[in-house]
């Protein structure tokens, strides 16, 4: 009787400390998921002011078409392959694409903004001042959202690659997430040279 009681506990203990293992890691997936969805909200918020950033210089630069029809088109394809990792930040390619499209909006904002220099009456805007300055301020709040996900990414990716967490990664189909990378050019990584 006391030796099946004790088999009991052993049984009952390596049940628990299974559950635990398990619990663990879904903890560990959805604080990437949430990391992601903040990510998502700011994004989103971005994708929202683009239109009214776009609305609001059009009416001085009349023959910056090519523009803004440039971060319109980048608005677009980021929309979309964000929209394609928001229902599985586990797929590596739709990470990559998602990663590529970010890039190629912040090129193309960034030539608004470098052309916005040359007229002096959209830089004086209110609206395109405001705008600028959400836009600015939601880019930070993306840049914070990504490294709060990479972390997460790295909590998530480490708990199902140790042991004994391997194990049960494979058995329950726990698959790596992706970390969000830089999506600057090497050129644009470089020290900017300043002279006087």
């Amino acid at each position: 009787m006391i030796g099946f009681i004790i088999f009991l506990a052993i049984v009952l203990a390596i049940v628990v400390w299974m559950v635990g293992i398990y619990n663990r890691l879904v903890s560990f997936r959805n604080r990437f998921k949430n990391a992601f969805a903040q990510i998502d909200v700011q994004l989103k918020r971005r994708y929202d002011l683009i239109p009214n950033l776009v609305e609001t210089a059009k009416g001085y630069m009349k023959h910056e078409r090519e523009t803004l029809e440039a971060v319109i088109s980048a608005r677009n394809q980021a929309v979309t392959a964000n929209a394609k990792v928001a229902g599985n930040a586990t797929d590596a390619a739709a990470v990559q694409q998602m990663v590529t499209s970010e890039g190629a909006l912040s090129s193309s904002l960034g030539k608004l903004f470098a052309l916005s220099e040359a007229y002096p009456d959209l830089k004086a805007n209110q609206n395109m001042m405001q705008l600028t300055e959400e836009l600015t301020g939601t880019e930070n709040k993306i840049g914070f959202s990504r490294q709060a996900y990479n972390d997460s990414v790295m909590e998530y990716n480490t708990a199902i690659e140790q042991f004994p967490g391997s194990i049960f990664a494979n058995m329950f189909s726990f698959k790596p997430a992706e970390l969000l990378q830089a999506t600057e050019a090497p050129e644009e990584r470089k020290a900017v040279k300043v002279t006087f």
